[in-house]
C-alpha cells in the first residue's frame, strides 16, 4: 500500500501555511506491521528534508539522534521503521510562521485520521509537541469522545497512562527540526518518552 494514494488533499483550504511545501509519505508499506505510530507537527520547509526524503534529511538526522538518545542504535528511518514505527506529521503543508492555527490543525485532522485506519495494529502513539495533540484530541472529540490529552504544560502531564483508539498515546515534544539539537531538557524528555513507547510493545509480544 502506498500513504499517497489514500490520503490526499484537494481543495487545500488552510490559510497560515505553505500549500506548495504540501507532502504526504510516499511510502509502500504494509501497514499491519507497524506498531507505533509517531507523530509530529508540520511538514518541513523544504521536501528534501521530510522523513523519507533521499539522503540524509534533516527530519532524519533529529529523529534518528532522538531514537539513539533512547537506547536505539538506528542510523536512518528505514531502520525505524524495522523497529514497527511510522512516522508522519499531523499537519500535511509546510508552516508560514512558528505556529500553526487551530482551524489547521482541525482541517488537517481529517486527513491524519484518515492515515491512522490505514494501521490496525497501532498500540501506541507518539504525540509529538502541541500540533500533534491538538490534532489527535481534535479526531477523539469528533468522534463523540473525551480529548485525549488534558490541556497543560507537556512536562507537567507526560508520563500518564492516556488512551487513543485502545493504544496508549504518550505526549512529548517535537524530535522533528533544528530546535530538536538546542533544547537539551526536552531531548532527554523525548527519549525517555520513544524508550517507553517501545518497552510497552516489546513486553506486549
Amino acid at each position: 500500500m502506498n500513504i499517497r494514494d489514500c490520503v490526499d488533499c484537494k481543495d487545500f483550504p488552510c490559510a497560515d501555511v505553505r500549500h506548495e511545501g504540501y507532502l504526504v509519505p510516499d511510502l509502500e508499506i504494509d501497514p499491519a506491521r507497524f506498531n507505533i505510530l509517531l507523530i509530529s507537527e508540520a511538514a518541513p520547509a523544504r521536501a528534501g528534508d521530510g522523513y523519507y526524503a533521499a539522503g540524509n534529511p534533516l527530519f532524519q538526522q533529529t529523529t534518528v539522534a532522538a531514537f539513539n538518545d533512547a537506547g536505539e542504535p538506528v542510523a536512518s528511518i528505514q531502520d525505524i521503521l524495522e523497529l514497527g514505527v511510522y512516522l508522519t506529521t499531523a499537519v500535511k503543508c509546510s508552516k508560514t510562521g512558528y505556529g500553526i492555527s487551530s482551524a489547521t490543525v482541525h482541517e488537517c485532522s481529517w486527513f491524519l485520521e484518515r492515515e491512522i485506519g490505514l494501521f490496525p495494529n497501532i498500540r501506541a502513539y507518539l504525540l509529538m509537541g502541541d500540533v500533534a495533540i491538538k490534532a489527535v484530541n481534535t479526531i477523539a472529540r469528533r468522534a463523540g469522545q473525551a480529548r485525549v490529552i488534558p490541556a497543560g504544560s507537556t512536562y507537567k502531564i507526560r508520563g500518564q497512562p492516556y488512551s487513543f483508539r485502545g493504544a496508549r498515546a504518550y505526549p512529548s515534544y517535537l524530535q522533528a527540526g533544528p530546535s530538536f539539537f538546542i533544547e537539551k531538557s526536552k531531548r532527554k524528555m523525548i527519549a525517555e518518552d520513544i524508550a517507553a513507547a517501545l518497552r510497552l510493545v516489546r513486553s506486549s509480544n
